[in-house]
Protein backbone atom coordinates (compact mmCIF):
# COMPACT_ATOMS: atom_id res chain seq x y z
CA UNK A 1 0.00 0.00 0.00
CA UNK A 2 2.93 2.25 0.71
CA UNK A 3 4.19 1.79 -2.70
CA UNK A 4 0.59 2.58 -4.58
CA UNK A 5 0.23 5.59 -2.35
CA UNK A 6 4.00 6.63 -3.14
CA UNK A 7 3.10 5.76 -7.07
CA UNK A 8 -0.42 7.88 -7.08
CA UNK A 9 1.20 11.34 -5.09
CA UNK A 10 3.88 11.27 -7.98
CA UNK A 11 1.20 11.71 -10.76
CA UNK A 12 -0.68 14.04 -9.05
CA UNK A 13 1.93 15.97 -7.05
CA UNK A 14 5.42 15.00 -8.63
CA UNK A 15 7.98 13.59 -6.83
CA UNK A 16 9.07 15.13 -3.42
CA UNK A 17 11.66 17.82 -3.30
CA UNK A 18 13.36 17.62 0.27
CA UNK A 19 16.46 19.85 -1.09
CA UNK A 20 14.14 22.53 -1.28
CA UNK A 21 14.70 24.07 2.13
CA UNK A 22 12.32 26.48 3.24
CA UNK A 23 13.31 28.93 5.60
CA UNK A 24 11.52 28.65 9.23
CA UNK A 25 9.28 31.50 8.52
CA UNK A 26 8.21 29.99 5.18
CA UNK A 27 8.08 26.34 6.98
CA UNK A 28 5.46 27.98 9.06
CA UNK A 29 3.72 29.62 6.62
CA UNK A 30 3.25 26.78 4.25
CA UNK A 31 1.92 24.67 7.89
CA UNK A 32 -0.42 27.24 8.71
CA UNK A 33 -1.73 26.99 5.49
CA UNK A 34 -2.38 23.93 4.36
CA UNK A 35 -3.70 22.86 8.16
CA UNK A 36 -6.40 25.70 6.85
CA UNK A 37 -6.98 23.88 4.21
CA UNK A 38 -7.38 20.37 6.08
CA UNK A 39 -9.49 22.05 9.19
CA UNK A 40 -11.72 23.51 6.81
CA UNK A 41 -12.25 20.64 4.68
CA UNK A 42 -13.05 18.52 8.03
CA UNK A 43 -15.89 21.15 9.04
CA UNK A 44 -17.90 21.57 5.42
CA UNK A 45 -20.63 19.27 5.21
CA UNK A 46 -19.71 17.64 1.59
CA UNK A 47 -15.96 17.37 1.91
CA UNK A 48 -14.05 14.95 0.96
CA UNK A 49 -12.02 13.05 3.39
CA UNK A 50 -8.81 14.30 4.17
CA UNK A 51 -6.06 11.56 3.46
CA UNK A 52 -3.07 13.64 4.60
CA UNK A 53 -1.45 16.83 4.82
CA UNK A 54 1.81 17.60 4.26
CA UNK A 55 4.45 20.50 3.91
CA UNK A 56 7.56 18.79 2.00
CA UNK A 57 7.72 20.25 -1.74
CA UNK A 58 6.94 18.57 -4.37
CA UNK A 59 8.08 18.47 -7.99
CA UNK A 60 4.87 20.90 -9.45
CA UNK A 61 5.74 23.69 -7.28
CA UNK A 62 3.26 23.35 -4.76
CA UNK A 63 4.85 23.77 -1.31
CA UNK A 64 2.57 21.96 0.25
CA UNK A 65 -0.41 19.69 -0.53
CA UNK A 66 -3.44 18.80 1.77
CA UNK A 67 -4.86 15.69 -0.50
CA UNK A 68 -8.70 14.43 -0.50
CA UNK A 69 -10.18 11.67 -1.26
CA UNK A 70 -13.56 10.74 -2.18
CA UNK A 71 -15.31 7.75 -0.56
CA UNK A 72 -17.08 6.79 -3.71
CA UNK A 73 -16.80 7.73 -7.34
CA UNK A 74 -19.24 10.75 -8.61
CA UNK A 75 -20.85 11.57 -11.60
CA UNK A 76 -22.58 14.79 -10.42
CA UNK A 77 -21.75 17.96 -8.76
CA UNK A 78 -24.50 19.79 -6.73
CA UNK A 79 -24.12 23.44 -5.50
CA UNK A 80 -23.22 22.84 -2.04
CA UNK A 81 -20.96 20.34 -3.19
CA UNK A 82 -18.77 23.27 -5.36
CA UNK A 83 -19.59 25.56 -2.29
CA UNK A 84 -17.79 23.39 -0.02
CA UNK A 85 -15.21 23.14 -2.55
CA UNK A 86 -14.81 26.70 -2.63
CA UNK A 87 -14.46 27.20 1.12
CA UNK A 88 -12.11 24.51 0.97
CA UNK A 89 -9.81 26.30 -1.17
CA UNK A 90 -10.30 29.98 0.53
CA UNK A 91 -8.77 28.44 4.02
CA UNK A 92 -5.36 28.25 3.12
CA UNK A 93 -4.98 32.34 2.34
CA UNK A 94 -7.86 33.12 5.10
CA UNK A 95 -5.30 31.28 7.83
CA UNK A 96 -2.58 33.03 6.64
CA UNK A 97 -4.63 36.56 7.03
CA UNK A 98 -5.80 35.26 10.76
CA UNK A 99 -2.22 34.02 11.54
CA UNK A 100 -0.29 37.23 10.43
CA UNK A 101 -2.54 39.80 11.09
CA UNK A 102 -3.80 40.49 7.63
CA UNK A 103 -0.11 40.30 6.14
CA UNK A 104 -0.59 38.02 3.46
CA UNK A 105 1.95 35.76 1.03
CA UNK A 106 1.98 34.51 -2.80
CA UNK A 107 1.40 31.01 -1.63
CA UNK A 108 -2.38 31.16 -2.14
CA UNK A 109 -1.89 32.04 -5.59
CA UNK A 110 -2.60 28.55 -7.08
CA UNK A 111 -5.81 28.48 -4.48
CA UNK A 112 -7.27 31.44 -5.60
CA UNK A 113 -6.78 30.48 -9.51
CA UNK A 114 -8.60 27.69 -9.40
CA UNK A 115 -11.27 28.88 -6.88
CA UNK A 116 -12.03 32.02 -9.41
CA UNK A 117 -12.06 29.43 -12.36
CA UNK A 118 -14.49 26.92 -10.36
CA UNK A 119 -16.40 30.28 -9.47
CA UNK A 120 -16.53 31.13 -12.80
CA UNK A 121 -17.20 27.80 -14.39
CA UNK A 122 -20.70 27.94 -11.48
CA UNK A 123 -21.69 30.87 -13.27
CA UNK A 124 -21.27 30.42 -16.81
CA UNK A 125 -21.15 26.60 -17.81
CA UNK A 126 -23.59 25.21 -14.62
CA UNK A 127 -26.31 27.85 -13.93
CA UNK A 128 -25.44 28.20 -10.41
CA UNK A 129 -26.11 31.96 -10.34
CA UNK A 130 -29.31 33.16 -8.83
CA UNK A 131 -28.57 36.54 -10.49
CA UNK A 132 -28.19 35.13 -13.83
CA UNK A 133 -30.86 32.21 -14.03
CA UNK A 134 -30.68 29.04 -15.69
CA UNK A 135 -28.55 30.03 -18.54
CA UNK A 136 -24.72 29.23 -19.73
CA UNK A 137 -22.44 32.12 -20.98
CA UNK A 138 -19.93 31.55 -23.75
CA UNK A 139 -19.60 29.10 -25.99
CA UNK A 140 -16.53 27.46 -26.20
CA UNK A 141 -14.30 27.35 -29.81
CA UNK A 142 -11.84 24.41 -30.57
CA UNK A 143 -8.61 25.52 -32.10
CA UNK A 144 -8.42 23.93 -36.10
CA UNK A 145 -4.53 23.66 -35.27
CA UNK A 146 -3.75 23.01 -31.71
CA UNK A 147 -6.34 20.15 -30.22
CA UNK A 148 -4.84 21.27 -26.53
CA UNK A 149 -6.37 24.36 -27.03
CA UNK A 150 -9.55 26.08 -27.40
CA UNK A 151 -10.62 29.80 -26.71
CA UNK A 152 -14.62 30.94 -25.74
CA UNK A 153 -16.93 32.91 -28.17
CA UNK A 154 -18.53 35.40 -25.68
CA UNK A 155 -21.99 35.04 -26.45
CA UNK A 156 -23.59 38.12 -24.46
CA UNK A 157 -23.22 41.64 -23.90
CA UNK A 158 -20.81 43.76 -21.93
CA UNK A 159 -23.69 44.59 -18.97
CA UNK A 160 -23.46 40.56 -18.73
CA UNK A 161 -19.67 40.65 -18.79
CA UNK A 162 -20.06 42.69 -15.47
CA UNK A 163 -22.97 40.68 -14.07
CA UNK A 164 -21.07 37.34 -14.52
CA UNK A 165 -17.78 38.92 -12.79
CA UNK A 166 -20.17 40.57 -10.06
CA UNK A 167 -21.34 37.30 -9.18
CA UNK A 168 -18.01 35.06 -9.57
CA UNK A 169 -16.57 38.03 -7.26
CA UNK A 170 -20.00 37.33 -4.87
CA UNK A 171 -19.11 33.47 -4.58
CA UNK A 172 -15.34 33.92 -3.53
CA UNK A 173 -16.26 36.61 -0.99
CA UNK A 174 -18.87 34.46 0.42
CA UNK A 175 -16.70 31.24 0.69
CA UNK A 176 -13.72 33.30 2.38
CA UNK A 177 -16.15 34.79 4.51
CA UNK A 178 -17.54 31.56 5.50
CA UNK A 179 -13.79 29.57 5.78
CA UNK A 180 -13.16 32.54 7.96
CA UNK A 181 -16.18 31.56 10.43
CA UNK A 182 -15.16 28.61 10.62
CA UNK A 183 -11.39 28.77 11.27
CA UNK A 184 -12.01 31.47 13.67
CA UNK A 185 -14.22 29.08 15.79
CA UNK A 186 -11.08 26.30 15.06
CA UNK A 187 -8.68 28.79 15.85
CA UNK A 188 -6.80 26.32 18.62
CA UNK A 189 -7.07 23.53 15.94
CA UNK A 190 -5.97 25.45 13.11
CA UNK A 191 -2.92 26.03 15.84
CA UNK A 192 -2.54 22.27 16.66
CA UNK A 193 -2.30 21.33 13.19
CA UNK A 194 0.13 23.66 11.97
CA UNK A 195 2.26 23.10 14.95
CA UNK A 196 2.20 19.26 14.22
CA UNK A 197 3.53 19.71 10.77
CA UNK A 198 6.44 22.03 11.61
CA UNK A 199 7.56 19.21 13.50
CA UNK A 200 6.39 16.17 11.48
CA UNK A 201 6.21 17.39 8.22
CA UNK A 202 3.32 14.91 7.28
CA UNK A 203 0.90 13.85 8.36
CA UNK A 204 -1.86 11.01 7.72
CA UNK A 205 -5.58 11.05 8.11
CA UNK A 206 -5.67 8.37 11.33
CA UNK A 207 -3.19 10.97 13.14
CA UNK A 208 -5.13 13.99 12.00
CA UNK A 209 -8.03 12.86 13.86
CA UNK A 210 -6.74 11.69 16.67
CA UNK A 211 -4.81 14.94 17.00
CA UNK A 212 -8.12 17.36 16.24
CA UNK A 213 -9.87 15.00 18.78
CA UNK A 214 -12.61 14.77 15.71
CA UNK A 215 -14.66 11.95 14.47
CA UNK A 216 -17.84 11.92 12.07
CA UNK A 217 -19.82 14.64 12.02
CA UNK A 218 -18.55 15.44 15.02
CA UNK A 219 -16.83 19.41 14.24
CA UNK A 220 -19.22 19.26 10.85
CA UNK A 221 -20.84 22.80 9.91
CA UNK A 222 -24.46 22.75 9.55
CA UNK A 223 -26.08 24.90 6.84
CA UNK A 224 -29.10 25.45 5.24
CA UNK A 225 -29.94 26.18 1.64
CA UNK A 226 -32.76 27.96 0.26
Amino acid sequence: MKDIEEAIDRVLLGLEKKHRVMTPGEKERVAFREAGHAVTALSVPHGSPVHRVSIIPRAIGALGHTLQLPTEERFLMTRPEFEDQLTVMMGGRVAEELVYHGEVSTGAADDLERASELARQMVTRFGMSTGLGQLTYGRPVKSRFLSSWSSEEQNYSERTAETIDEEVRRLSNDSYERAKTILTSRRDDLERLAHELIERETIDRTRLEALLDKSGEQGKETRSHG
